[in-house]
């Protein structure tokens, strides 16, 4: 079977790694996939040799290539068509395919005779619209395609919902240490009785102090940046330093998306921002801190309460989130931090293992979107 799916970006470590994961998910369960982006350059270090065309059953093509007439007239019609996240599909392309279909002149052999199953794939969130809004069909009312049906697909952490995007291999048996000791040692970090932390997040309101309590802790920490906004970030805090009290600074490369679930497997606590990572960050099984993406609209605070519902976060978990989205006053966030001490450091780590355990019972979001296209043929 054959997918397209087509991908604009707003938030390149977002979006992008959703629809590469996706992709490449398929492609390990035996699916062929063209991958249509507008900007791919971030695939350069999120998937090594994805625009070299190196990875099996996986093509990546240019957003433009869509509205080349020539270029179009040449491809078999896949059987899927995903349009991530609200973006529109080029019409050139989806002209070409209706009126092929609808006159019987597809000349690709094995192509379907069919019109694609055409899936909105919308943004992950644990509100409760997405189980109301979830696989609801959209009818085309006009254009080349007028008469064929769109359907609403949301990602979400219930059954009626659809699901999570993980892998297989997936579990919760713990990261190999020789796995560990190779990806630390590879980036200079020492494997020993230091608290890891690592950081991939945008411009928190909590960061400053987040930095002065863990260099005044009585643990030693070792904090890894990522790369982008959360290394300037840092920086804008500690300048040149690397080393303050308790505290030791290492600021890692761009990492790819295999390193860079390693490095949260690795960590005893993880910071990040976004869709994709956030899963990830469930999935390591490891207490961590969500920075979602804000929106001028106020729309990510009901976001950010359904999750921590949804995780079963303590009161001092949900403050400290509350803290780090800068949904808080001073006031409020003050002592939102003593959370990474002792007992309650020990109960948070017990609710990600319990919320990870939970959606490892449910199947996954490709496994469900499978079923969804089969039963709508």
């Amino acid at each position: 079977m054959l997918w397209d799916i087509f991908c604009r970006v707003i938030d390149n470590h977002g979006d992008l790694g959703v629809c590469w994961r996706l992709s490449a998910d398929l492609a390990q369960r035996g699916y062929q996939v063209r991958l249509w982006v507008d900007d791919a350059s971030a695939l350069e270090w999120m998937a090594p040799g994805a625009l070299q065309g190196i990875w099996p059953r996986v093509q990546v093509l240019a957003w433009e290539r869509g509205s080349d007439v020539d270029a179009v007239r040449n491809l078999p019609c896949a059987e899927v068509w995903i349009e991530a996240f609200g973006c529109e599909l080029p019409e050139p392309f989806i002209a070409h395919f209706a009126n092929a279909l609808a006159a019987g002149h597809d000349k690709h052999q094995n192509s379907p005779t069919r019109h694609p199953r055409w899936i909105n794939l919308e943004y992950l969130s644990a509100e409760p619209y997405v189980e109301r809004s979830h696989a609801l069909p959209s009818p085309v009312m006009h254009g080349p395609a007028k008469g064929w049906t769109k359907y609403f697909y949301y990602p979400g952490f219930t059954q009626g919902t659809g699901g999570l995007l993980r892998e297989p291999d997936v579990s919760d048996a713990p990261l190999p240490a020789a796995v560990r000791t190779s990806f630390l040692q590879q980036h200079g970090i020492e494997d020993g009785h230091t608290f890891l932390v690592s950081l991939f997040c945008y411009e928190p309101a909590l960061l400053g102090q987040l930095i002065t309590h863990l260099a005044a802790a009585g643990q030693a920490t070792h904090l890894l940046v990522t790369q982008g906004r959360a290394h300037n970030a840092v920086r804008a805090v500690l300048g040149e330093e690397t080393r303050r009290g308790a505290l030791q600074v290492t600021y890692l490369p761009l990492l790819s998306q295999p390193d860079f679930d390693v490095l949260l497997r690795s960590c005893d606590l993880n910071f990040v921002r976004g869709e994709d990572s956030v899963i990830r960050a469930l999935w390591a099984g490891k207490p961590f801190v969500w920075h979602i993406y804000q929106q001028d609209d106020g729309a990510h605070a009901p976001k950010l309460q359904a999750f921590m519902q949804q995780m079963q976060w303590s009161p001092a978990v949900q403050r400290l989130h509350l803290a780090w989205n800068g949904l808080l006053d001073d006031a409020q966030a003050a002592g939102a931090l003593q959370v990474f001490q002792g007992g309650e450091f020990a109960q948070w780590q017990f609710q990600v293992t319990a919320a990870r355990a939970r959606q490892l019972e449910m199947s996954d979001l490709l496994t469900r979107l499978l079923q969804f296209v089969q039963k709508n043929r």
